[in-house]
C-alpha cells in the first residue's frame, strides 16, 4: 500500500521516499486510533521497502510535531474500568506502541524526522526511533513524565541512552525542563538545525541524497550503528506498569484533564 489516508495520519511513497505526515489535532497525541495508523504503517513496510530508501515523519499542524501520549484517553480509561483491568490494558498499548517503534527503528530505510514545535513526551520517543532528526528552530523536546508520576513509556529512556551521554538523559528525564533546538543539537540528538517552516524541505533535500548511495550498502551501516536495546526496552515497560499503578500517577492525570489551560503539557 503505498497511499494511506487515516483518521490521525497518512502517508503517500514518491520518488522513493515515504512521506508520513501526522495530522490530528490538537497536536497529534498518541491514543489508539494513532497507534492503530501507525501499526498500519508498520505493517506496510515489507512492501513499501521495496520501492523505497528513504522515509520522513512530519506534522502536518501548526502546534508542532507531537505533544506526546493521549493523557486524557488514558485517565478516562483508567477511570472506566477496575484497576487489574486499566493496568492490563496499559500494559497491552505499551507493548502494541513499542513494537511500531521498534519497527521503525530497525527499518532498513533511512528515517527522518522533520521537526517543528513541540516534541514533547511519547512525540521526542517518535522523533528517537528515527535515524536523523531535522528540526526548525522553534522545536522544544520535553520528557514531563516525571509531573505525572511517571516514566517515559514508548522506548525514549533507552534509545536516548544508546544515542547519548547518561548526563543528557537524566537532565530531560529528572528535570523535566524543556531543551530548545539550540541545545538539543549540542547534545547531540538534533543532527541539523533550519529555519523556521524549513525542517519539511531539508528532510527531502536529505532523503534525495540518500538516493544515491546503494540501499543494501545503507541498511548494513545502520544495522551496524543503531542496535537496538530489547532488553531495557522491556524493563522500561515493566517500570512504567509498576508506577501507573500507584495513587500519584491517578492524581497526576487528574489535574492534567482538569487544567484550564489551552496547553497543558507546556511547561
Amino acid at each position: 500500500m503505498n497511499n494511506f489516508q487515516g483518521q490521525t495520519l497518512s502517508w503517500e511513497l514518491k520518488a522513493g521516499v515515504v512521506e508520513v505526515a501526522l495530522h490530528r489535532a490538537p497536536c497529534n497525541e498518541i491514543g489508539s486510533q494513532t497507534l492503530e495508523d501507525l501499526e498500519k504503517l508498520a505493517a506496510a513496510f515489507p512492501a513499501l521497502e521495496k520501492n523505497a530508501h528513504a522515509l520522513i515523519i512530519h506534522s502536518a499542524l501548526d502546534c508542532g510535531f507531537c505533544a506526546g501520549a493521549d493523557l486524557r484517553e488514558l485517565y478516562q480509561r483508567s477511570q472506566q474500568m477496575e484497576k487489574s483491568a486499566a493496568a492490563a490494558g496499559v500494559r497491552e498499548f505499551l507493548e502494541r506502541i513499542h513494537r511500531v517503534m521498534n519497527a521503525l527503528d530497525a527499518s532498513p530505510l533511512t528515517t527522518i524526522a522533520a521537526v517543528h514545535g513541540l516534541a514533547f513526551g511519547g512525540g521526542l520517543e517518535l522523533a528517537l526511533t528515527c535515524d536523523l532528526i531535522i528540526a526548525d528552530k522553534t522545536a522544544r523536546f520535553c520528557f514531563p513524565e516525571l509531573r505525572l508520576g511517571l516514566i517515559p513509556g514508548f522506548g525514549g529512556i533507552p534509545r536516548l541512552k544508546r544515542d547519548l551521554g547518561n548526563a543528557v538523559v537524566r537532565d530531560l528525564l529528572l528535570t523535566g525542563r524543556s531543551f530548545n533546538v539550540t541545545k538539543a543539537q549540542q547534545t547531540g540528538f538534533v543532527s541539523q538545525i533550519v529555519a523556521e517552516g524549513e525542517a519539511l524541505r531539508a528532510a527531502r533535500s536529505t532523503a534525495a541524497q540518500l538516493g544515491k548511495f546503494d540501499r543494501n550498502t545503507s541498511a548494513a551501516a545502520k544495522k551496524f550503528i543503531k542496535p537496538i536495546p530489547y532488553d531495557e526496552l522491556k524493563r522500561e515497560i515493566d517500570i512504567f506498569c509498576e508506577l501507573f499503578a500507584q495513587p500519584a500517577v491517578e492524581a497526576g492525570l487528574k489535574k492534567f484533564v482538569e487544567s484550564t489551560d489551552s496547553q497543558p503539557y507546556l511547561p
